[in-house]
Order: structure tokens, then sequence, then C-alpha cells
């Protein structure tokens, strides 16, 4: 595998094998969009790759990372294996991370995930009072790091408490964060003892700085919680601008069929997409059922019955929360296949056009005018991506390769 910053350009696309069956040329143009697709002729001097065998579709994108607490599962143990458990062990370990070692971790899950054919992160950073703005910060060195390569957006997983006057230090915090090169505001709502001050304060904050909101929403089998509700109904009442993003919304799956309907109207009446995370819920839920164990999964089929854009992340790489992963957004779409009950194209959408949608606002198709942002997998069609993820890969930003995995 090699993994190198944007080099010289490569313009011509050859032989390139579609979704749909067709294989075509591509051509990027020098502003980095599709400009012609179809059987094309080099121009003399023109840089031309030929990727025959090759499935090529937009590159994936991950929703929903932690990269600051990336490859810690061999130096932190999670007790007892649960959510409470892995913040306990991030907890009472912070004081052995340093900032030196956060942006190694972190980068070198970026440059795996782009190994894999991720070119958009979306990640979230402790800003908690015990870690200040030393995430933020890590991350930040990472993005510049990691310019030309990937697209990273980071969001500022707020410090609970954040409203009333016991939420005095967490909202100044927040406010730090974003002056510091923040893109968004998180937080957890439904850890705090009122949930909707919460969310309105959350949504304050970001309206202020003219920034979207990623919530960790309802990450608990409890059917009374319903966060998810709560936002759509502020984000409604208020109008807010800016893109909203609801992740985990575990809860939703737990309660009854009218009540998931409902909710996922609201959602999609609200603009809302929602992030499902099979690895990690998977992981940390229903270990207290020993009997008939939920998935610990939201409602994706209410979800996507009510038009709400569902994408999917790995959420966490290696660490308390997720012990296991690989970086690769084909075993999250397996998973939503398997665990989630997708088909494999629709599975194969939720890491990338649908993960497009929540994180950049806008879907990616290989269409003229669109970006010459692609991977390019050695299988035939989107089922075998899912069903072998292979290691043969192309990462294109922009039309010119950014990484080449396997033969």
């Amino acid at each position: 595998m090699s993994l190198q910053a944007i080099g010289p350009a490569t313009r011509l696309i050859t032989s390139a094998t579609l979704a749909d069956g067709r294989v075509v040329d591509i051509r990027v143009g020098d502003d980095g969009l599709i400009s012609e697709i179809g059987a094309l002729a080099a121009a003399d001097g023109e840089p031309v790759e030929d990727i025959a065998g090759y499935l090529l579709t937009p590159s994936f994108v991950e929703a929903h990372a932690h990269l600051d607490k990336a490859f810690l599962a061999e130096r932190f143990d999670n007790p007892t294996g649960d959510l409470n458990g892995a913040i306990a062990a991030m907890r009472d370990n912070r004081h052995l991370i340093t900032f030196d070692d956060t942006v190694e971790r972190a980068e070198r899950a970026v440059r795996l995930l782009a190994s894999n054919g991720v070119t958009v992160i979306r990640s979230h950073a402790d800003t908690t009072i015990d870690n200040g703005l030393a995430s933020v910060t890590a991350l930040a060195e990472v993005r510049r790091r990691v310019t030309g390569l990937v697209d990273l957006q980071i969001v500022a997983l707020g410090a609970w408490p954040v409203s009333g006057p016991e939420g005095a230090d967490g909202r100044a915090l927040l406010h730090d964060a974003l002056g510091a090169g923040v893109d968004l505001v998180g937080g957890v709502p439904h850890l705090e003892g009122d949930p909707v001050a919460a969310t309105e304060t959350l949504m304050e904050i970001a309206a202020e700085h003219g920034v979207g909101v990623d919530l960790h929403t309802d990450e608990t089998l409890d059917p009374g919680a319903v966060g998810l509700r709560l936002l759509a109904e502020r984000v409604i009442a208020t109008g807010f601008p800016h893109g909203v993003t609801a992740s985990h919304c575990v809860s939703l799956g737990m309660q009854p069929e009218s009540q998931q309907r409902a909710t996922a109207e609201l959602v999609a009446e609200a603009g809302i997409s929602v992030v499902a995370l099979p690895q990690t819920n998977l992981y940390l839920q229903a270990r207290g059922h020993a009997v008939g164990a939920p998935r610990g999964l939201t409602a994706i089929a209410a979800l996507r019955t009510a038009n709400v854009n569902v994408a999917a992340g790995a959420d966490n790489l290696q660490d308390p929360f997720n012990l296991v992963g690989k970086g690769d957004p084909l075993e999250t779409a397996a998973l939503m296949v398997m665990a989630g009950h997708l088909l494999p194209v629709d599975a194969y959408a939720t890491v990338t056009t649908n993960a497009r949608i929540a994180v950049l606002g806008a879907p990616a198709s290989v269409e003229v005018g669109q970006p010459g942002d692609f991977v390019a997998i050695r299988v035939p069609n989107i089922r075998e991506s899912i069903a072998y993820q292979p290691e043969s890969r192309l990462t294109f930003r922009q039309g010119r390769i950014v990484a080449r995995k396997g033969s």
C-alpha cells in the first residue's frame, strides 16, 4: 500500500466500471470536477490511469469518527464493556494522553481511512472540562497535515452539563473551541438532567457562531429517551438555518412503531440527517440483556420510510468504545446489511451519497459537473465490494490518485 499527498494530476481515468454496469472513461478538469464521460481519447501528454476491472463510485465519507481516541484499545481497559465503562476509561486515563500522541494516532487513523477510499471525515473531539482544547488543537494540527488528502471536519463534543448555572464552564469552553477552528457544535443532551435545556443551549451557541450541530442523541436502550424528537421539534420551531445531524438515536429502535413513525416524520420535516453507528452500538449496547438482546440500532426502516437521510459511520476505532474496526466503510456497510437489514446498494449509499449529504450538505455522483473524488475497488459490483471488502483500491481526489492500496 502507498499513501501520498496529491502529486501529478491523473486527469483521464479509463475503463471504469460504474455501479450500473457501464464501462466508461472519465475526464476531470482543472477545477477538479468531471468534465466528460464516455469513450474518450487521451490528449497529447495527458496523464491516464487505466482501471479496467475496478468498480468506480463516489468516494467514501466517514460521517462519525472519534480520531482523538483512535488506537487506545491496548492502553485503556473498559472494565464493564458498556458505554459508561468506556467513558470512565477515558476520564480515568486522560492524564496519560499527550498532544503529540493524539496527533500521531489521529493522523494514522486518517491515513488508514484514506487508503480505504475515504476523502471526507467528520470527527468529534472531546471538549470536556478535564480535557479542555487538547483534542481540538490536536485534530486541527492533523487537519493541517492531511490537507489535500481528505477534508476533515471537527465537531466540539461539548462537556456536560452545558445548560444552567452549572454549565457555565462548559459553554465557555465551547465558545473557545469554535474560536480555535472547530466546524460544528456537538454534545450529549441525553446524559444531562434537562435534555431540553441542553439541546436548546447547544443550538443557541451554534446559531451564534453560524455553524451546524451534530449531537450524540439517545445513545441508550431506554425507550423513554426522546431527544431526537425534541431536537426535531426545536429545529422546526426555531427555523434553525444550519445543518443538523443526530448520531446514534438508539432509543428510537426500542419505541413502538407508531412512535417511531411520528418521530421520523418530524425528523424528515426538520431536515435532520441521522447517522447510524452499528459497530460501536452493537458492542456497547444490550450487555444487561441475557435473553433477547436488542441490536442497539436506531429505527432504520421507519426513518427511511419517512424519507429521512440515513447515513452510517464507524464511530470508534480500536479504543475503549470499540475494541476492533479496520477503518473501512465497507465494514460499516456490511453491518448495515446484516444488522440493519438494508439491501447492499442501500447500505453502500449510507457510507457514500447519504453520508456526503449529512456531512457536506449535498450528494455526489459520477456525472459531469460532479467532484472527481472517487474510490475504485477491484470488484465487479457493489454487492461484492461489501461481501469481499477487497484490499485492491484507488482513492482519487479531484481526479488525482492520493492513495493506492493492494495490487
